[in-house]
């Protein structure tokens, strides 16, 4: 069940996924100014991103669990992209794959999807899963990257899963190690486009992604 709450690295960009997209460059993201605090590494500029095609939100699923694979204790995916563009259906999707604290992960049995509303007003939703709780940060209301440390960020960078929306409000609090996942919207209005880059040891998981062919680190 859930409960609510009140240096650098190299970059890899990875090369082809669910579909073969255009590389494209984009900047670092930006917030609001902040203070930043020795105790975590400063926010890591990208190198360059791959456009990955989602042709639905069943595409942004799939990635979702995919990538729910790979996880492990210590992980952070932060997730950007407008209202609307699919943070919490990439969230929720995330959060079902993985099996519930006590399941092996594996198991087969049919479990109830759980509900994974966007924690916008309690900034913070921790899902118990294997191999590690799942917090979902929703940093949107933050005026100063401190205030975070109240939700418990250390704690949930140390021993948790952190998936981070509006992660550019924790500006230099922000760890270098993660994957960046930026949604946008697509052609149609049932399309996305996701952009992945992976820095630390994302790099080398990335690459072992069933949907991936490769990967490069630079």
């Amino acid at each position: 069940m859930s409960k609510p709450l009140g240096g650098s690295e190299k970059s890899c960009s990875v090369l082809e996924t669910i579909a073969v997209g255009a590389v494209t460059p984009l900047l670092p993201l930006t917030g609001p100014a902040v203070k930043t605090s020795s105790i975590m590494k400063p926010l890591d500029a990208p190198d360059q991103k791959l456009t990955l095609p989602l042709a639905d939100e069943k595409a942004t699923a799939a990635l979702a669990q995919a990538l729910s694979q790979l996880v492990k204790a210590g992980d952070i995916i932060a997730l950007s992209g407008d209202l609307g563009a699919g943070k919490t259906s990439f969230a929720r999707a995330f959060i079902n794959a993985l099996p519930r604290e006590g399941d092996l992960r594996g198991d087969q049995h049919e479990t109830s999807q759980e509900e994974v509303p966007s924690p916008t007003f309690t900034l913070v939703q921790l899902y118990e899963r294997a191999p590690a709780t799942v917090w979902h940060f929703d940093l949107y209301r933050l005026k100063q990257a401190e205030e975070a440390y109240e939700l418990g960020i250390e704690d949930a960078f140390s021993d948790g899963i952190s998936l981070i929306e509006w992660p550019e409000r924790l500006g230099g609090l922000l760890p270098a190690s993660r994957l960046d996942l930026a949604l946008d919207f697509g052609a149609t209005p049932e399309s996305r486009r996701a952009q992945i880059t992976a820095y630390g040891s994302w790099c080398e998981r990335i690459a072992a992604l069933p949907l991936a062919k490769g990967a490069a680190c630079e």
